[in-house]
């Protein structure tokens, strides 16, 4: 027997090997195993089995088959070679993403070590123990006294050789030595479980019956649940995952923030237990390890995460659930395969069979049109949950504001600022948000005005106060500040322009000294446990303000937080994005929707410079029919997403002018009829260089009315680029493919 292996490279080309008569049965389409090529072992992803072999020379032999148990069900596979045909992908990259080469259904916990007292010791023997044996005895009347199975490493406190002391002490017959494997803790990623009463108003009953339906008749079926933020979402989340389980099938729920995953999983392992798994990218890897393992062998029902929870081995799935579906962190596009996880929910709730359920306050344009092209069944939530009231939206001109004050560099408003000090007199709680991290985001020359730049990247670095640095938030190149220089005429002196979040919470701090602020931005959110230490210690009212990044601007539920500032609402408004607006309008209204959600009354500080925006005008006025009315006809006369299909070529290589020259040949050179197909560019990025490398861009888009389903642009595409890479023509360039992109910067 022979198998056609896919390899985690660039190339499409599949490998040929023989099967060993002891692997036999063990291996079918859809297993990892482990393989020689080029002098090493790697995996690959068994694509077809095969009787006979064309190959006249030696064939190398399978070393074994990686995992003991199913890891890629059927479902799964007609999903990895969606995901690789879909988007270009060769399928042993698309497999290696899927399940990574670190993690195995094999893996085995590291052991801890425990000791337990015996429970008849004589009495002479512990006396003669205190008097030989202080150490030891101290160890023994800890252990006796906790009267439980104690961890061993716990004992460092009282002695610095714990271990060597209980060996003598078990020797002497005083204890037990016990071996356990070590589970990570998983509850320290979580807030404490929070159990709440719930009763469903009629607009939730509704939403619900809907979903219960869809789920009993065990086929595929989409919904858009369109919910105004504090309209119980999370609610009508748990109480569908309770009717799947009980018709034995399993639930992901994906979540676009690591931020956002503490706080619903509380939620949900108060009412389903250690049956839920949490899965992203900031857990530890004996933690992505083991529940990993847990997930092949179907101890967790239940997975909620980020992205890439999509492609957890869960089987027998009933639901799949995308909170805040608008979310552009969906879209993985650092590397291959470039996807994005909304679609990817939808195609494998389709090879499931089952309920997929997109969910937002803001839904994106593309799922609001496929609601009107009745491609999506529409469910609405237009009220809070319990009477809770719309927030009061304030709205400052920031130009006008300076202008009256005489103070230009003013961050805090008037209006904002006696806002905070009001709520703070109450004991109720702020969340301020900028979305802009480090302290001032530009530095430049005071004489000939030059900014700071990074070496790598033709971007401006951005001062971080606390770590006197300015560093690039692309490839993290940084500076000491004390030893800069304009780097165009060497003059020591420079200016700190701009506001970053540490910027917001000095001034904070100053303006309120008395108040406790803490900052959650990409800068104090290393580790999830940091993101859930902050999250759980707001939650607690340990804190008056909070400050942050968007990570704060969704999702969360804090009922004492009464004020929402928006301190630059403008940012991303001007970006030469056809986005850019529905973003900032989704930002704007999301952060509101964090103030008020109890019986307090809430309230939104909006500070901008273009108060007279319709972007900021239907914001203001939480008026999203019209938002999404207004940016669809503009979408439309434009053919652009969602009227479009499209796609972007990317060229990235150290040479600038080459690079230049190369995109310019593979216009030129592009083979098949133009008919239906606008083609932008070639042109360089909005950001031309990162990392040491310049990027060229060419954007292909295919109107719907001609192209309906994107084949036309993805035989296109296909049949000009897809394997390029491999040809010398590129030289040390290369060529990135973005299907569906959710940005053109």
């Amino acid at each position: 027997m022979f198998a056609e292996v896919a390899l985690p490279i660039r190339s499409f080309q599949t490998f040929t090997y023989s099967i060993p008569n002891k692997y036999a049965s063990d291996i079918a389409i859809g297993t990892r195993v482990s393989v020689p090529f080029r002098n090493k072992t790697i995996q690959g992803i068994v694509v077809n089995i095969k009787k006979t072999n064309s190959y006249l020379g030696p064939l190398k032999k399978i070393i074994e088959p990686v995992d003991k148990v199913q890891v890629i069900t059927p479902p799964l596979w007609e999903l990895i070679k969606w995901v690789s045909k879909y988007y270009m992908t060769p399928i042993g990259k698309v497999a290696n993403s899927v399940v990574p080469r670190s993690l195995s259904s094999n893996y085995k916990p590291q052991l801890e070590k425990y000791v337990k007292a015996k429970k008849k010791v004589n009495l002479e023997k512990v006396i003669k123990l205190k008097k030989i044996a202080p150490k030891q005895y101290l160890v023994y009347k800890t252990v006796i006294e906790k009267n439980i199975i104690y961890k061993i490493s716990n004992l460092k406190n009282i002695v610095s050789n714990p271990l060597q002391i209980c060996i003598s002490l078990k020797d002497k017959g005083f204890i037990k030595l016990i071996t356990k494997p070590k589970i990570p803790d998983l509850d320290q990623s979580i807030f404490e479980p929070v159990f709440k009463n719930i009763v469903f108003n009629k607009d939730q009953t509704l939403v619900i019956e809907k979903i219960v339906l869809s789920l009993k008749k065990h086929n595929y079926k989409s919904f858009l649940l369109h919910g105004v933020t504090g309209s119980g979402k999370t609610e009508i989340y748990i109480e569908a995952v309770r009717n799947c389980l009980r018709q034995k099938r399993n639930a992901i729920i994906l979540l676009p923030e690591i931020s956002l995953t503490p706080q619903i999983a509380g939620r949900f392992r108060a009412v389903f237990g250690d049956i839920v798994a949490i899965w992203h990218s900031k857990l530890k890897a004996p933690q992505r390890s083991w529940t990993w393992g847990k997930i092949c062998i179907g101890d967790f029902k239940i997975v909620i995460g980020a992205r890439s929870a999509i492609f957890s081995p869960l089987k027998n799935i009933g639901l799949i659930i995308v909170d805040e579906e608008q979310e552009s962190s969906f879209y993985q596009d650092a590397k291959e395969p470039r996807y994005h996880a909304r679609d990817v929910s939808l195609v494998r709730g389709s090879f499931e069979k089952s309920c997929v359920v997109v969910a937002s306050a803001t839904p994106s344009l593309e799922s609001y049109y496929n609601f009107q092209q009745k491609k999506i069944e529409y469910l609405r939530l237009s009220k809070r949950y319990g009477g809770a009231k719309y927030p009061k939206v304030h709205i400052v001109d920031m130009l006008s504001n300076q202008e009256e004050t005489g103070k230009f560099d003013q961050v805090i408003s008037g209006l904002l600022q006696d806002k905070i000090e009001e709520k703070l007199n109450k004991k109720e709680q702020i969340i301020l948000i900028q979305n802009r991290r480090g302290f001032s985001p530009i530095v430049k020359c005071n004489d000939c005005g030059t900014p700071v730049m990074c070496n790598q990247c033709k971007i401006a670095l951005t001062y971080h106060k606390n770590k006197n640095k300015l560093v690039c938030h692309f490839c993290s190149f940084f500076v000491i500040n004390d030893m800069l220089v304009c780097q165009e005429c060497s003059n020591p002196k420079l200016t700190y322009s701009g506001t970053g979040t540490q910027k917001v919470e000095q001034l904070i701090q100053e303006t309120f000294p008395k108040s406790k602020i803490c900052r959650l931005d990409m800068d104090t959110s290393k580790s999830n446990s940091g993101i859930t230490s902050i999250l759980k210690s707001f939650s607690k009212q340990e804190f008056d303000i909070l400050i942050g990044t968007q990570m704060v601007a969704k999702g969360l539920d804090f009922p004492n937080a009464t004020l929402v500032g928006i301190i630059n609402a403008d940012l991303g408004l001007y970006l030469p994005d056809f986005r850019a607006t529905e973003k900032v309008f989704q930002l704007i209204y999301q952060a509101s929707g964090r103030s008020g959600r109890s019986t307090k009354k809430g309230e939104v500080v909006i500070q901008t410079y273009s108060p007279n925006s319709s972007v900021i005008q239907n914001a203001q006025n939480l008026n999203i029919a019209k938002f999404y009315e207004m940016e669809l006809l503009e979408r439309e006369e434009l053919n652009y997403p969602p009227y479009s299909w499209l796609a972007k070529v990317e060229f990235v290589g150290q040479n600038r002018e080459r690079l230049s020259s190369l995109i310019r040949k593979f216009k030129h050179n592009l083979k098949g009829a133009y008919t239906g197909l606008d083609i932008l560019g070639p042109a360089p990025c909005f950001l031309e260089k990162l990392k040491n490398n310049y990027r060229f861009q060419l954007v292909f888009k295919s109107g719907k009315s001609f192209d309906p389903n994107g084949i036309y642009l993805h035989k296109f595409i296909n049949k000009n680029f897809k394997n390029y890479n491999n040809q010398k023509l590129l030289g040390q360039n290369k060529i990135n493919i973005y299907f569906d992109p959710i940005s053109l910067i």
